[in-house]
């Protein structure tokens, strides 16, 4: 056992080694944790986001001196003064369920009996077929083709921008979706106008990928422990990004430079554009599409199971809840000032 340090009382032990209380020694064990846990950045990013927030609201209380009454106070003052989704509400509770459990090796055993949330319910915002091929007609270039990705096999906006060149079938018509949402594979439909625009496409990743290892770079990030498992994998053409950046960066967890995948704020920005545009009067995302691309199917007969299946929902009610955007004209009734 490593001794103590003289200054004991600013020191605790956690697990097999002694760090210090400062707030940057904390932030840096939980990217640690979750790091070896392979959590992914966005995760990481969020989770240490919350608990700093957790940290400020406890006037700068080391989390140890901390436990179910303050993480009961603090989700409170999530949903009775800052109005948070319920959403948004367990994503902090889960942030802080890993700090304590995962992190400082003391999960919180008390009932936790904050104010919870308001779970709201919202109706999906859908374009028509006219709205959808009139703001896919105002987009260019490779945002146009993500776009129609997003549409045309119902792919969330990560899910697109992550997409490999060994994900995508010609042959098969599908494409292959890799740690969706809950850590799940799914395939999904490919559609035959899209296959030339994304032929070109990936003849130009491989040109660009072919300069990169020219010049000494050409590794793309890996998941998991596939880097260590398959080393020459990252600079093999199947493994990289459909949609790379234009530029090289350094990745913030391993130091490497390398080629990374598209900023989604491109593909959301063009989206805003060509919007706005086509003067559509609708908040439409980049998720609308996939909204759109549920609603279509089911309006040509496609089995709710089916579209289950493609858009990758664990819950069938999930999926169910299209079927009430077909019910044009509130639920289908008419209105009675029509009949006047």
């Amino acid at each position: 056992m490593a001794d103590l340090p003289r200054n004991q009382e600013n020191y605790t032990r956690i697990g097999d080694k002694n760090w210090t209380r400062k707030p940057g020694e904390l932030i840096h064990e939980i990217k640690r944790v979750l790091r070896l846990k392979h959590y992914s950045i966005r995760t990481e990013h969020s989770y240490i986001a919350w608990v700093k927030r957790f940290i400020d609201f406890n006037q700068m209380k080391h989390p140890l001196d901390m436990g179910e009454p303050e993480v009961e106070a603090f989700l409170s003052h999530l949903a009775l003064e800052e109005h948070v989704a319920s959403s948004t509400q367990n994503q902090a509770f889960n942030s802080l369920l890993f700090l304590y459990r995962e992190v400082l090796n003391r999960p919180l055993e008390g009932r936790i009996d904050s104010v919870r949330a308001k779970k709201s319910i919202r109706i999906p915002v859908v374009m028509t077929r006219e709205e959808t091929a009139k703001v896919l007609g105002l987009m260019k270039g490779i945002p146009q083709i993500m776009a129609k990705l997003l549409y045309g096999s119902g792919l969330r906006l990560m899910e697109c921008v992550r997409l490999r060149v060994k994900d995508i079938d010609f042959q098969m018509k599908q494409i292959t979706v890799r740690a969706g949402k809950g850590d799940r594979d799914r395939y999904t439909t490919l559609s035959e106008n899209l296959i030339p625009a994304l032929k070109e496409q990936i003849f130009r990743v491989q040109i660009l990928h072919e300069k990169d290892v020219a010049e000494g770079y050409g590794a793309v990030y890996l998941p998991g422990a596939l880097e260590k498992k398959y080393p020459q994998a990252a600079k093999e053409l199947a493994w990289q990004y459909v949609f790379p950046s234009r530029k090289t960066s350094v990745d913030p967890r391993s130091g490497v430079t390398r080629r990374h995948h598209l900023v989604p704020s491109v593909l959301e920005k063009a989206i805003r554009r060509a919007v706005i545009e086509a003067g559509i009067n609708k908040k439409i995302s980049s998720h609308t599409f996939r909204h759109s691309f549920a609603t279509h199917l089911l309006q040509s007969g496609t089995d709710i199971r089916t579209i289950q299946g493609l858009l990758g929902h664990s819950n069938l009610q999930t999926t169910m809840v299209y079927t009430h955007i077909l019910k044009q004209g509130g639920q289908g009734v008419k209105s009675p000032l029509d009949n006047l």
